[in-house]
């Protein structure tokens, strides 16, 4: 899906259903709770929202959170007068009043200290806010995006999020999957990043299978998509070839990620089982170039079983198909 400014990239059925929802949640200006972990594209998804609105000729305004010492929160959120403090020479305008009309982005909201959540909820409830120094409440025409790499509802629990905050923020909401749970989309995402970095650094058209593309469907990703997007920029760089090898490509130690319990048995178990059968379904098909009575063959196993698979998975042999 390409919209002015973003490319989301997937054909994973669970990403999928995520991306069909953009367009419903750009009719509407209530918030939306961006979900996901660490580089799994939550920026990419709060700009699609943006962008395909009524708000996409007004400014989108990203601010990270977690880069924001508590002291200073109320002030890049609301802005100062004149005077407000010591170094205060002019005014300030904050980032409600710099996203007036668009959307502002709070990424990383989990950061935000149980102070600074107050402020922001007081500006949900009644659009209106007053910058330092001011003795006048101003107003701001303004959309909330909000993203999370962590449980909010946990830290509810642990009373480190006001629920009353998260409530207002949580009237719509996306989970953008990890990388290992759609790995079928990493043929398909590396081709993208190669030719992305093949024309910045003038190396031309770069290709990536067999042996090297397996790799990449081995490796776990705790990084997902920025983590697999640096792993290939390096591999541009370094390597002179027009097809990657798989000593071309640099990777940690394989990281595993845990099995959710919260289930009980029998949901771990079904979950262990699809992702070893997505991890192999794939492997098989690189390793094959999208053949799929090849992949049968050296899977021990007859063609319409490996399609019917191939089906439940929603896998696309013709994404595995790399020339050389």
């Amino acid at each position: 899906m390409q919209t002015e400014r973003t490319t989301l990239i997937g054909g994973n059925k669970k990403f999928l259903e995520m991306v069909q929802r953009i367009p419903l949640l750009s009719l509407c200006d209530a918030t939306v709770l961006i979900t996901g972990e660490t580089g799994t594209g939550k920026d990419l998804f709060a700009r699609a929202v943006h962008y395909q609105s009524a708000r996409k000729s007004k400014p989108f305004v990203p601010v990270n959170c977690a880069a924001l010492p508590d002291h200073l929160v109320e002030n890049e959120l609301f802005g100062h007068s004149k005077g407000a403090f010591t170094d205060a020479g002019l005014d300030h305008k904050g980032l409600l009043a710099e996203a007036d009309g668009g959307t502002l982005f709070l990424d990383e909201i989990n950061s935000l200290s149980l102070l600074a959540q107050g402020k922001l909820l007081r500006f949900l409830q009644d659009r209106e806010y007053r910058p330092l120094g001011s003795n006048k409440n101003r107003t701001s025409d303004v959309r909330i995006i909000a993203a999370t790499n962590t449980d909010l509802k946990e830290l509810v629990a642990q009373k480190l999020f006001r629920a009353d905050l998260y409530h207002r923020l949580n009237i719509l909401s996306l989970h953008v999957p990890a990388l290992r749970d759609r790995l079928e989309d990493i043929p398909t995402l590396t081709q993208h990043f190669l030719s992305l970095y093949g024309r910045q650094y003038g190396r031309g058209d770069i290709v990536c299978y067999g042996a090297a593309l397996q790799k990449l469907l081995a490796y776990h990703w705790p990084g997902n998509v920025r983590e697999l997007q640096g792993v290939l920029q390096r591999a541009v760089i370094l390597t002179n070839s027009p097809t990657l090898q798989s000593e071309d490509i640099d990777l940690p130690v394989a990281h595993v990620p845990a099995i959710s319990k919260d289930g009980g048995f029998q949901e771990a178990k079904a979950e262990a089982i699809e992702r070893f059968e997505r991890a192999y379904l794939t492997e098989m098909l690189a390793k094959h170039n999208g053949n799929v009575s090849q992949a049968a063959k050296d899977a021990k196993t007859e063609r319409r079983s490996l399609q019917r698979l191939l089906r439940k998975y929603g896998l696309d042999r013709c994404q595995f198909q790399q020339s050389a």
